[in-house]
């Protein structure tokens, strides 16, 4: 203990200790901002046009009336969260204030609070909101009286789910505000009308059928599409550029062949799941609630990728009565196959149970709205909605009562209840389980490259001594950690990750958040066990594909005679502390405000040269090469002396337990071989490693072993060679005649 008590240096200490007493600051959690607190940053006529203040908040939940100059009403102010759940990919609520007039028209809105890092980092707010804007003007009581569908919100590519949660909780939560009856007089609408009769399933209805019954008698829906038609519908909605991009060169092609099936009732749940699979989902679901089994084979998938970067399925949507729902990944169970005998083998089927918050009623009709998106130009989609509509047939249904007349305006609508995780209605394993499965292959890559990693510092010494050897084996270390890692399946760690977890520590901790992405969680589990071996070495050095980046830039450089600078040693170990200040700042403001944070973390390149591999803006694009480019000259710039994360990893990495680089007595008086040639300049004059700056190239050890270039095995080579000199026998013929050679003549 005492030894490892002298590595851990005073400023090492300070600075663990500094981030504990902040962690300790900030543990007290901030409250939401209320609808009042957010108007008052915000003009009425924005909101309203014409109008000139803010009423006081009215009735729960609270709905701010707009006045005009005159002090008479024009409009209603109101939170969408308030209403309705908005959250997108990250995990929190986007609040938008919503102005609306007494018809029912969106008049203005303003979004006030957000936490998406794909708007924070790389996609302008004001494009997310010129999209979203579409909405203004939109009659929304036509929506609420089920006579008009939802208005859609126009795609902004990179930011998809984003805009779609944004648009779908403006849209949702003013069709709630009027049904609720609060815009006019406080009746509810269509009050007094007759009520469509409510039409119940029959329970005793649990025959098992097969699939050409259930397609035959409109219990499976299906929606064809070949690309030809697809580009037809682009070309007749004006987009030639999405018309002219077809999936495949055949129109005939299959573009998707979609079907969807009511589950939870209880023929059909039997008939597709199968007895087992059905008596496990009825136990899963409360009472009323449905569920839905989509499937979909063809050239375009129903599911996409959104759902597994940011939770959310962006290309299907659940609509009935006017107001929708998309399905978010706790509600989605993987199916492999549809037990209905007959049934065809298709590429997606999933599961998926409508989330508690909307109202669906699964004997009345509903359609499914596909969204397909469609590539114009480099990121750029275009986007046309199509419907599959579903009308359960009769046989499923309970004789229908009589019409009963309308009831009185109830009062104000109270809040929708927001779904606390739907941990326990879930079906099926958690999401942290299906993305494990779903990731099978990367996930056995990774491990198997972090065992061949650990072998590679295991067995350092034999690598070593065959410098050749350990030069080719680094060199395709590194292409896999660039190619694969990192531009393939965009496992580059980040200086956010350090952010979100400790944020996570204040806020509220989950393994299944960070469990969710399989290959970060196994890198962090393998960099977390190889700081208290090696220090950051082994993910500098070896894992980092920004790393890997830098080091084949300067390679390149050397090879082209691209001047090197080696950079004094004074000016050096004083820009080494550039990357704790950053590192340091950004976690301050973390503690502040995480979104902002994230922002600031765009000193780091990652996102713009690994995960987007340059398609990017051109700022991002400049700040990437602004790091890079110095790299040409002095290797590594970027690591040595800006990289936060490297400073984050460095701070814990003074707990490391072993000392596994050698050094000589000689080395750093009188020999400066190694401090020389080392590639980052991590090694003191004095001759000692500074395992914060070390990037654990192995270089050292090359050299260390090295007979020819370390002068101190150089000598231990002269004194073993003559050693072996004088104790091998003599060669020397003893004196006397020689013998004749046997053909030699007399």
């Amino acid at each position: 203990m005492g030894r490892l008590a002298e590595r851990i240096r005073a400023p090492g200490a300070a600075l663990l200790c500094a981030l504990a007493l902040a962690l300790t600051v900030a543990a007290a959690p901030a409250a939401a901002a209320t609808l009042q607190e957010f108007l008052a940053d915000i003009p009425p006529a924005e909101l309203v046009p014409g109008a000139a203040s803010f009423g006081a908040p009215e009735g729960e939940p609270p709905l701010a009336p707009v006045l005009d100059a005159a002090g008479a009403r024009v409009g209603w102010a109101y939170l969408n969260t308030d209403f309705t759940t908005s959250v997108g990919y990250s995990g929190k609520p986007i609040r938008i204030v919503v102005g609306i007039d007494p018809a029912g028209t969106v008049r203005g809105i303003r979004l006030v609070e957000h936490h998406e890092p794909i708007v924070l980092i790389g996609i302008p707010e004001a494009e997310v909101m010129a999209a979203l804007n579409d909405l203004i003007g939109q009659d929304l009581a036509a929506v609420a009286a089920g006579t008009a569908k939802p208005p859609q919100v126009e795609i902004v590519s990179g930011a998809t789910v984003t805009v779609l949660v944004m648009g779908d909780s403006v849209v949702r939560s003013a069709v709630a505000l009027i049904r609720g009856g609060r815009l006019g007089d406080g009746a509810p609408l269509a009050a007094g009308a007759p009520v469509a009769v409510k039409r119940e399933i029959d329970p005793a209805k649990t025959e098992i059928r097969d699939w050409a019954s259930l397609v035959g008698d409109g219990s499976v829906r299906s929606l064809r599409l070949t690309v030809g038609e697809v580009s037809e519908a682009f070309a007749d909605a004006g987009q030639p550029a999405a018309a002219s991009h077809p999936e495949t060169r055949n129109p005939e092609d299959r573009f998707i062949e979609l079907y969807v099936a009511p589950v939870s009732v209880p023929s059909i749940g039997r008939s597709l799941l199968g007895e087992t699979g059905y008596d496990r989902l009825a136990a899963k679901l409360e009472p009323g609630q449905g569920a839905l089994l989509i499937a979909g084979d063809g050239a375009y998938s129903f599911k996409g990728s959104g759902y597994v970067r940011g939770g959310i399925f962006d290309r299907v949507e659940l609509i009935q009565d006017g107001q929708g729902t998309r399905f978010r990944d706790r509600n989605h169970t993987r199916l492999n196959g549809i037990a209905a005998v007959g049934a065809p083998r298709l590429k997606e089927i999933g599961l998926f149970v409508v989330p508690t918050d909307f109202a669906f009623d699964q004997a009345a009709p509903f359609e499914l709205q596909l969204l397909v998106q469609r590539a114009t130009q480099g990121r750029d989609k275009a986007t046309i909605p199509f419907t599959l509509d579903f009308t359960l047939p009769e046989a499923y249904l309970l004789p229908a009562p009589p019409p009963e007349p309308a009831p009185a305006a109830p009062a104000a609508t109270p809040p929708a209840p927001a779904p606390a995780g739907l941990a326990d209605d879930q079906v099926g394993s958690p999401l942290w389980v299906r993305m494990w499965e779903m990731n099978r292959i990367p996930i056995a890559v990774t491990a198997t490259a972090i065992l061949v990693l650990t072998g590679i510092f295991f067995f350092q010494n034999t690598l070593t001594r065959r410098p050749r050897l350990l030069k080719g084996v680094r060199y395709a270390y590194l292409a896999f950690t660039l190619v694969w890692l990192g531009w393939m399946v965009s496992a580059q760690l980040s200086v956010v990750n350090v952010l979100t977890f400790v944020n996570s520590l204040v806020t509220g901790f989950s393994w299944e958040f960070f469990l969710s992405a399989p290959l970060i969680f196994i890198l962090w589990a393998a960099v977390a066990g190889g700081l208290l071996f090696w220090g950051r070495g082994p993910f500098c050095g070896w894992l980092c594909p920004f790393g890997a980046l830098q080091e084949f830039a300067s390679a390149a450089a050397k090879k082209l005679r691209v001047p090197q600078i080696t950079v004094p040693w004074s000016l050096h170990e004083r820009l080494w502390p550039i990357k704790y200040m950053i590192f340091l700042g950004l976690f301050g403001l973390s503690l502040y405000s995480l979104a902002q944070a994230e922002v600031l973390a765009e000193v780091e390149p990652f996102k713009t040269a690994i995960v987007l591999k340059f398609n990017r803006e051109l700022v991002f694009i400049a700040i990437a090469l602004l790091w890079l480019l110095p790299g040409l000259f002095i290797e590594r710039f970027f690591c040595r002396y800006i990289c936060p994360l490297g400073a984050a990893l460095a701070i814990p990495g003074r707990l490391r337990m072993f000392e596994w680089l050698k050094r000589w007595p000689e080395c750093g008086s009188p020999c400066q071989r190694c401090a020389v040639e080392c590639p980052v300049q991590a090694i003191h004059p004095e001759g000692n490693i500074n395992v914060n700056e070390c990037i654990y190239c192995m270089h050292c050890q090359e050299l260390y072993h090295s007979e020819t270039r370390c002068p101190h095995m150089m000598v231990v080579k002269a004194r073993r060679d003559k050693i072996a000199a004088s104790s091998a026998p003599s060669l020397k013929i003893p004196p006397g005649p020689r013998p004749k050679p046997a053909h030699a003549h007399t």
